[in-house]
């Protein structure tokens, strides 16, 4: 937990007409302290984040240019770290920030488009239409 998100812990405790929003690490962490807010019925939890059935549940997104491929040193190297067991499994690092580990399916189909070097052209991009999108266990961030 960072320094800020130590700071919004504390602020939330303090006061229950306060509302903060950070990843669910830290929801998970300080459970004895703040509580999650239910939105349309549905709660915070591993498993409503996970499916995107949270409507607060949004991806993490990067992006790279094909072309930067064998151009700029380590740029096909960082995206195969970022779709790595270390990264993305389920006691991967980007839990440790807050971040939910994806669906099988997801994780799968993820690793194949980073794999694959799936292009989103200008259009696609401005339209939202990700490449993963039709999955299920994506979420209504980009449909």
């Amino acid at each position: 937990m960072g320094e800020n998100d130590t700071l919004i812990v504390q602020k939330l405790s303090e006061d229950t007409e306060r509302f903060g929003y950070f990843g669910y690490s830290f929801l998970s962490a300080n459970q004895d302290k703040i509580q999650g807010s239910i939105i349309d019925g549905v709660e915070p939890t591993m498993e409503t984040i996970q499916s995107y059935e949270y409507p607060n549940a949004r991806p993490l997104f990067f992006y790279i240019k094909k072309a930067h491929i064998g151009v700029i040193p380590g740029i096909q190297e960082y995206a195969l770290l970022m779709i790595s067991e270390d990264a993305i499994g389920e006691d991967g690092y980007l839990s440790e920030y807050g971040l939910a580990p994806m669906t099988e399916e997801l994780t799968e189909r993820t690793i194949e488009a980073v794999e694959d070097l799936v292009v989103m052209d200008l259009q696609a991009c401005t339209e939202k239409m990700h490449p993963l999108k039709e999955f299920s266990g994506f979420g209504s961030a980009c449909k």
